[in-house]
């Protein structure tokens, strides 16, 4: 049936090219629902003619309005040489931009993100906060730098409510709003490390942390992890022969292998850091996408300042609200405050009364409790459709939280033509090499299950999997 789609979609672009050939730049095409009559064929094979030709810059699309033949634009090209002298060589070379960032059209299957689809956030809940803000100081006056003292303490509280007997919970004072996480990393790895020292990261690990270690200048040094999180041994010899005095890591539903560590894990973990008098940056993204368990923070188990806790509130609230919160104690919390000053003065008092507002509510723990049978029922579809469609790919385990399945494919796998021939049939996937910070262990794949239209995901997973057969038939 699907080759049937396929080749029905390629007579009509190879028809639709020869019309197009003849008309005038600008010109109209005839509506969907006329070509679907023309051609006798069904709505989704005249769109992936239509995407087809917009792929070759044969025709845009402008949304509500219909789809056009595209002018050639002919004009003098700029020249921008001079800013090479001006500019000087670059101090060092940034990661690309992630693929989880794109855009997508609206009529493709996206499983490349890396934030969760609008109806998984409490929208009815920000918009009424955000109303509410509106009208109060807030729109009008400057926060204190460190944040609004409420929400500072609700970050601490939720932290300090996973404290064991016999560890002092973090005080309010400990806490410094941040406008989101990728500005905390960036701020933690200035202020804790410096440029040029060594940073040890898991590998693979979260692509933003990658690029915050490059814009700051700080030496990257992979310690190997996996699903079950980094090899203690490995850790502890790369503390020993590089003399880190920091370790970024996720603990709970790493991003992107959903590792989750064991309670051993953790505590072995956190002696090593003590016993090299370092920290550990506990990048706590995933605090509010438990699906089969629940996160327990490092930092509640520790009150000597070694753990800095960084959560945010970007992708379980809304995109629109970028705050994060972190905790940290001792001259490091002061020289995390003070870069944070530096960079950005202070946060929009505007956003953080929007974020305080929202996780105040009582709808708002009812919210986070439907999230996780809805996280659960999306993993598990997109997890069977994986299994089912694309053989030789290795899910080495069903993530018990997070929002993203890390898929091993064949070593043979040319990963880069992978995922353009995804792209070409409408898929987008995210290539796994973004996530490692130094050369990958093979090919992989990180796919959202958190996204839009899940009711897309078998036939994602099937035209991944046809794509990679036709690899391996090669």
């Amino acid at each position: 049936m699907a080759d049937m789609v396929n080749d029905s979609s390629a007579r009509i672009a190879e028809d639709l090219r020869e019309w197009i050939a003849a008309a005038a730049p600008g010109a109209k095409l005839p509506p969907t629902r006329a070509l679907v009559a023309r051609y006798g064929a069904s709505p989704v094979t005249v769109q992936k003619a239509l995407r087809t030709l917009a792929a070759r810059g044969m025709v845009e699309s402008r949304p509500g309005v219909g789809t056009f033949v595209r002018a050639v634009r002919v004009a003098r090209p700029n020249d921008y040489g001079w800013q090479t002298a001006a500019l000087g060589s670059p101090p060092s070379r940034l990661p690309q931009s992630s693929t989880a960032l794109r855009t997508a059209p609206n009529d493709v299957i996206a499983l490349h993100s890396g934030y969760p689809d609008r109806e998984l956030l409490p929208e009815r809940l920000v918009r009424s906060a955000f109303t509410r803000a509106a009208r109060g100081d807030a729109a009008v006056s400057r926060p204190p730098a460190a944040g609004l003292p409420e929400l500072q303490a609700w970050f601490t509280t939720e932290l300090g409510r996973a404290a064991p007997v016999g560890v002092a919970p973090p005080a309010p004072g400990d806490a410094i709003i941040l406008p989101g996480s990728q500005s905390g990393l960036s701020t933690a790895f200035r202020a804790l490390v410096g440029a040029g020292r060594p940073v040890l990261l898991e590998s693979p690990t979260y692509w933003g942390a990658i690029l915050a270690a490059a814009q700051t200048g700080v030496r990257v040094v992979p310690v190997p992890s996996g699903i079950d999180g980094p090899d203690p041994d490995e850790l502890d010899r790369a503390f020993e022969q590089t003399g880190a005095r920091a370790f970024y890591a996720q603990p709970s539903f790493a991003n992107p292998t959903g590792a989750r560590w064991a309670p051993d894990l953790a505590g072995q973990v956190l002696e090593t850091v003590r016993r090299h008098g370092a920290f550990l940056i506990e990048d706590d993204w995933a605090h509010d996408f438990g699906i089969d368990s629940d996160p327990v923070p490092l930092a509640a188990r520790d009150d000597g300042g070694h753990v800095v806790h960084l959560r945010s509130l970007t992708k379980s609230v809304s995109p629109a609200v970028r705050i994060a919160g972190v905790i940290a104690r001792g001259p490091a919390r002061e020289r995390i405050l003070a870069d944070t000053q530096a960079e950005s003065m202070y946060v929009s008092g505007m956003l953080q009364a929007v974020a305080l507002d929202v996780v105040a509510q009582p709808a708002w723990r009812t919210h986070l409790r439907g999230l996780r049978h809805q996280l659960a029922a999306r993993r598990d579809l997109l997890a069977g459709a994986v299994r089912e469609h694309v053989p030789g790919a290795h899910l080495a385990a069903v993530p018990r939280g997070g929002l993203h399945l890390w898929l091993r494919l064949p070593d043979t796998t040319d990963l880069a033509r992978l995922v353009r021939d995804c792209e070409d049939r409408g898929v987008l996937v995210a290539p796994g090499d973004e996530w490692f910070p130094a050369e990958p262990t093979g090919p992989h794949l990180r796919l959202n299950y958190s996204g839009p239209n899940p009711g897309a995901f078998p036939e994602g997973a099937r035209i991944i999997g046809q794509a990679l057969r036709k690899q391996q038939e090669r």
